[in-house]
């Protein structure tokens, strides 16, 4: 069980998430892409989202700035996160176009609005949970995908749903997170994502009267 617990932290790892979604939408959207648009922006995606805030991890390691990948103080997340933050700006204005992929794009758009709540609060030295604000992210993303698509993919949300309580109770278990925490992490995730799927919504709505 231990084991299971220490694997979910590194599973669902907040870094994975922006990656995860982006996979997902391009693998259930009812929409055709020609195979090499997905592949070029699924990799401009990983190596924005994944492979150069690793980079910047083992720098801020080298300098003493950071112990471990999960960030376990307040203080050791205020660089990551705002680094973080311009990362997806970078995603959002070179790598996705708002008419050609709006839901991912909106997705995106909600991961920088909790990634700069979440650097805003580490200013305050107030620590959020960012495993639950990545998966709370990405399950409200994954719930408004099914809504707007009139998709029925139960079992994807039943998983995450899963997944969330897992990591939720490991980090618990290992005493990286309060109650309170997870709480708050959970809300910086889901809210922005509720938000933008609004938005979403509103646009649907406004193009369909025209």
């Amino acid at each position: 069980m231990k084991f299971l617990l220490r694997l979910a932290s590194y599973l669902f790892h907040p870094l994975w998430m922006p990656m995860a979604g982006s996979i997902y939408y391009f693998l259930f959207i009812p929409r055709y892409f020609p195979p090499e648009i997905i592949k070029s922006k699924l990799i401009g995606i990983a190596i924005i989202t994944i492979f150069i805030p690793v980079v910047f991890y083992f720098l801020l390691k080298n300098l003493g700035r950071a112990e471990n990948i999960f960030l376990e103080k307040v203080e050791e997340r205020r660089w990551p996160l705002f680094f973080f933050s311009l990362l997806n700006i970078m995603v959002l204005t070179q790598i996705l176009k708002f008419y050609n992929y709006p839901g991912l794009f909106y997705y995106f758009c909600g991961i920088l609005a909790s990634s700069i709540l979440a650097y805003l609060l580490s200013l305050l030295r107030i620590k959020a949970s960012l495993h639950m604000m990545g998966l709370s992210g990405l399950l409200m993303f994954v719930i408004g995908f099914c809504i707007y698509f009139n998709l029925y993919l139960l079992h994807t949300i039943a998983f995450l749903i899963i997944a969330t309580g897992l990591t939720a109770s490991s980090r618990l278990y290992f005493k990286a997170h309060s109650t309170s925490e997870l709480s708050l992490g959970f809300i910086l995730g889901f809210l922005p994502q509720l938000a933008v799927f609004y938005l979403w919504i509103t646009e649907y709505r406004m193009l369909d009267q025209f």
